[in-house]
């Protein structure tokens, strides 16, 4: 079976908001364990994670319209409680809001 690559209708893998904001907490959890355990190799990984993170969620909103893209109020929460403004900024313009 042979491919032909200009009839590909596969696209590049997007970054997504979920896995992104996903391994942000994570990165911050190991850098919090880093910090308290003193372990240095912990904490660096845990900020290389986050900066990773930032960067990919930076590109997944780039190419979203989150009005008619987004999560919404649950996006808003969960920024709120993960302290991610622009998490929260993406949910409160999915939702027509102005950002207060």
């Amino acid at each position: 079976m042979s491919s032909n690559p200009q009839n590909s209708n596969t696209q590049p893998e997007q970054p997504g908001l979920i896995a992104g904001h996903a391994e942000y907490i994570k990165g911050a959890a190991e850098s919090a364990i880093g910090s308290v355990m003193g372990s240095h190799a912990w904490a660096t990984s845990g900020e290389q994670d986050k900066a990773h993170a930032k960067a990919s969620l930076q590109a997944a909103t780039e190419n979203r319209n989150p009005e008619t893209q987004g999560y919404g109020k649950a996006e808003e929460i969960a920024g709120r409680v993960t302290g991610c403004q622009g998490m929260r900024n993406e949910g409160v313009k999915s939702q027509g809001k102005k950002d207060d």
